[in-house]
């Protein structure tokens, strides 16, 4: 069953990226498919004014963001507590600790069995995903944030009703790709809490000792690549949060003066699309993070960089149709090469 989520999962990811690779390729025989997608991945200032069909207003994105926050964090709220009580990266002293409580009463016999059975790689993994999803769970707020405070969308702005779910999907299914080979497991862990609640009620549940330290602690004890993937993921948060800030800015001007203006700024100097570098950026941290070893998030980061450097294309090409006195030497999304 696992297997069977894995799979499913990389194949929608597969089936993702095929046309936005498909419809990037400069062949003569599939500038169709180019206008179809673009056509879907249209919005905001790049989206025709004639082109109102089967749109939804801009400012839908909180919705995206708002399922964002909430799956992300039931996901990480879940595999965190399964990680606590079933793969737990104990210190000896604790798991003497656990031992003695487990005669006196105190500990579930399961979780001391699971502690002896369960492969040492098999638990750093289940806490890598537990990693995994706190940085999603923290990019995603941000996204939040920024939608509601930052980005003033404006009552006219549209998109397309195919980019509002694709990005449905892709709320639903990046975070499950971050956890997916335990997802089953937590599914089940969870479901037998919830059922036992149920049955029992709270006064008859299983009483484990819950100690704060040893809920955090195997956080630190992550490798080297784990920490590299969280710097490279926290720098591309932070550029992406001030091209952010910039873009807001511009609103509030273009709200004043009923004009478009050009972007400085930061990564703006270099690219047209600095924000759509650092997420790129975001997610090869989540790679790195994950230790390079899991197709599925690959597949994840694949999606990524060919849905932003698609969008990128059309939106510089928007700037200098749209700006005469656009600079020349500023590439779409990265710099010096593309």
């Amino acid at each position: 069953m696992e297997m069977g989520l894995v799979g499913l999962l990389r194949a929608a990811w597969v089936a993702a990226i095929l046309p936005l690779l498909l419809a990037s390729l400069p062949l003569p025989g599939l500038g169709w498919l180019h206008e179809a997608v673009m056509g879907f991945a249209r919005r905001g200032n790049i989206m025709q004014s004639s082109s109102c069909k089967f749109t939804v207003p801009q400012r839908f994105f909180t919705h995206l963001y708002a399922l964002a926050v909430l799956w992300t964090g039931l996901l990480l709220a879940a595999t965190w507590l399964y990680a606590y009580e079933m793969a737990p990266i104990a210190s000896e002293p604790f798991l003497y600790s656990s031992i003695t409580s487990h005669l006196t009463g105190g500990s579930h016999l399961f979780t001391l069995h699971r502690t002896r059975s369960t492969p040492l790689k098999h638990r750093y993994m289940v806490w890598k995903s537990v990693f995994l999803l706190l940085l999603m769970e923290i990019q995603v707020l941000r996204r939040l944030y920024e939608n509601i405070y930052v980005f003033k969308h404006s009552p006219s702005a549209r998109m397309h009703i195919f980019a509002y779910l694709t990005g449905l999907f892709f709320y639903t299914a990046a975070p499950l790709s971050l956890c997916s080979n335990f997802a089953v497991e937590v599914y089940e862990f969870s479901a037998n809490l919830v059922s036992e609640f149920i049955v029992r009620g709270k006064d008859q549940m299983a009483s484990s000792e819950f100690d704060l330290w040893e809920f955090v602690n195997p956080l630190m004890k992550l490798g080297w690549r784990n920490w590299i993937g969280a710097i490279i993921f926290f720098w591309g948060w932070i550029r992406q949060h001030r091209c952010h800030r910039i873009l807001g800015s511009l609103r509030e001007c273009r709200e004043e003066s009923g004009e478009y203006v050009i972007p400085y700024g930061d990564r703006f100097e270099r690219v047209s699309c600095p924000r759509y570098l650092a997420e790129m950026v975001i997610y090869a941290g989540l790679v790195v993070a994950s230790g390079g070893s899991d197709l599925t998030i690959w597949l994840l980061f694949g999606f990524v960089v060919a849905n932003l450097v698609f969008v990128a294309e059309e939106t510089h090409r928007w700037y200098h149709i749209k700006f005469d006195n656009y600079p020349w030497d500023r590439f779409a999304i990265i710099p010096l090469i593309y």
